[in-house]
């Protein structure tokens, strides 16, 4: 079983990164194969709205998205990890996510409205964390992460949410928050 782990945060091995870095060794440890993204590194733009993907379901970019839609396309379950800049995710794992319009536009196409009810690819996962304490900080993102995943014919199936985490390396002081990302990557890989 193939697990890919997405790493949404400009700053490497910041908080998110090292949260995810857990999850993939509790998944790792489930018997799962890893593959990572890491969306600083690629070279992408947003989604262009062109419409090119339409009739085929195959985004007409020619980019570093090439090499990231059959990672979606193998991997059973799905970890994205983020940090959150204004209620939001950065925008490099957010062009990532509008890239997923391909996807969606394969979905539709393959599949009737009654069969688009169901996830036949998988399960997505969430890891967010937050510098503020704000009662609506993950709402947005939530919301973001269940519509990507639904491009990609996955179930959105929750995740881990940290408050006050900012400084690099915060989350070093709170090994719990560590243990529970890899309970989560052995959870997401022990359930197909």
């Amino acid at each position: 079983m193939k697990v890919l782990g997405i790493y949404g945060s400009s700053r490497k091995g910041g908080n998110s990164d090292q949260l995810l870095d857990r999850a993939l060794e509790g998944a790792e440890a489930s018997g799962a194969s890893i593959s990572r993204v890491f969306a600083r590194d690629l070279k992408i733009s947003g989604c262009l709205a062109c419409g090119g993907c339409d009739k085929t379901g195959k985004c007409v970019v020619k980019d570093d998205m090439s090499d990231v839609y059959p990672m979606f396309e193998e991997a059973a379950v799905i970890i994205l990890a983020s940090p959150i800049y204004f209620y939001a995710m950065p925008g490099k794992v957010k062009c990532l996510i509008d890239r997923a319009q391909a996807m969606w536009s394969k979905r539709y196409l393959l599949k009737t409205p009654e069969q688009r009810k169901t996830y036949d690819s998988g399960r997505g996962y969430l890891i967010a964390v937050g510098a503020t304490s704000g009662k609506n900080l993950f709402e947005g993102v939530q919301l973001t992460a269940k519509y990507f995943y639904d491009a990609l014919d996955m179930s959105y199936e929750g995740g881990l949410f940290y408050r006050k985490l900012d400084k690099k390396g915060a989350v070093n002081e709170h090994p719990e928050m560590l243990e529970e990302a890899f309970e989560l990557g052995k959870k997401a890989a022990g359930n197909i």
